[in-house]
């Protein structure tokens, strides 16, 4: 199997833009920014402001992507510019892409004009069918589409590789990492841009979110310590992680930020012990052994995150846990994205030789991840 390494890394959330200011956050500890009054009585940990134009030149390419998208697309450019890629259109036409994203964003307003509509109408049958039709146009309906991020990757970026979407929730950006390092430790592929977004500010995913009594509120806290207030703060963000093959990184002259050596993932129902037990296992399965740093993607809900607490205490003892929700918010898809991007820029500053990333979902599934250190390409 081929050493798998991270090349470029693309990171924007409520921390800010780029490498340096996650690992700022990182280093402060400092509680990250949190709208408190947008969604009341739900907290968010919204986007820091992004100059677009940087990496999406056209103002009609902007218009026409959905807040989410717009945040990938953005990352993804970061991410190229620091592989080295961004100029070569050949590199890009042979790279792949591999995206985890969420089900698009509604437009909540005509969904809400809708419904207030249908409480009146004579005939409700005959009300939603005209207003489906009429009202949600062709293009709205098609801005849903979960692979929409990775089609305007590719037109903004000339990434024309082959691509595929991973939904999912938490579960999809672990299987977006591990089919990516799979498939080059594998010899399939040379080079491929993953990762994922997420727009925590919206209204819609707030609803959906506690309805199943996921969200803690009314104020931020942080994640190991909601005992009371259980339930994840959303993020809004996006990750974005160029992965090659070392030797093709070498040939090109790319530096080797760190080694991407094992992605691993497993399916839990939510039965008390489960948590451990499966990460415990992953623990092994991804050949860890003490790491210097372990980055949890841990949500805040009950039970759960307590259990994945106690557990890294007894895998890991002599390693201090770190919650991406205090530091990025809870960013759901791009979770284990961002948790690799953040390893892998501890390992590339010389903070740590070996870090340990782990992805439990909220509902099911989990994931764990092992960056180490990689040397430089020539």
């Amino acid at each position: 199997m081929r050493p798998v390494v991270v090349t470029g890394l693309g990171l924007v959330s409520c921390a800010g833009e780029g490498v340096e200011a996650h690992l700022a956050a990182y280093r402060s500890g400092e509680a990250p920014r949190t709208d408190s009054e947008t969604f009341a009585p739900y907290p968010v940990h919204p986007v820091a402001p992004l100059t677009l134009d940087g990496q999406i030149p056209k103002k009609s390419d902007q218009r026409q992507m959905e807040p989410w998208q717009r945040l990938g697309v953005y990352a993804a450019g970061l991410a190229l510019d620091a592989a080295g890629a961004k100029a070569d259109a050949d590199l890009k036409a042979a790279m792949h892409l591999v995206v985890a994203a969420g089900g698009g964003e509604r437009d909540y307003a005509v969904d809400g004009q809708i419904l207030t509509g249908l409480r009146a109408a004579a005939d409700p049958g005959l009300y939603l069918n005209e207003r489906l039709q009429n009202d949600l146009r062709p293009t709205l309906f098609l801005a849903q589409l979960s692979n929409l991020l990775a089609g305007n990757i590719a037109i903004v970026h000339g990434v024309t590789g082959a691509s595929r979407t991973f939904m999912g929730e938490e579960s999809s950006g672990v299987d977006a990492l591990r089919i990516a390092q799979g498939r080059i430790a594998a010899g399939q592929l040379d080079i491929v841009l993953v990762g994922g977004s997420y727009n925590a500010e919206r209204a819609d995913v707030l609803l959906i979110h506690e309805m199943g009594g996921y969200l803690s509120k009314p104020d931020y806290r942080p994640v190991f310590e909601r005992g009371d207030a259980p339930g994840f703060i959303l993020g809004s963000g996006a990750a974005f992680l160029v992965l090659e093959a070392e030797e093709h990184a070498r040939d090109r002259g790319a530096r080797a930020l760190a080694r991407l050596d094992a992605v691993a993932s497993d399916r839990t129902r939510r039965a008390p012990g489960s948590v451990a037990r499966s990460l415990t296992g992953l623990w092994g399965k991804a050949g860890l052994g003490k790491p210097d740093a372990v980055i949890s993607a841990a949500t805040g809900c009950a039970g759960i995150t307590g259990e994945e607490r106690d557990a890294l205490g007894t895998i890991a003892p002599q390693a201090p846990v770190r919650a991406l929700g205090d530091l990025t918010g809870h960013t759901l898809e791009a979770a284990a994205p961002f948790g690799a991007a953040l390893a892998t820029a501890l390992v590339a500053a010389g903070e740590a030789r070996e870090v340990a990333v782990t992805a439990v979902g909220h509902r099911r599934g989990e994931g764990v991840l092992r960056l180490t250190t990689a040397g430089e390409g020539r």
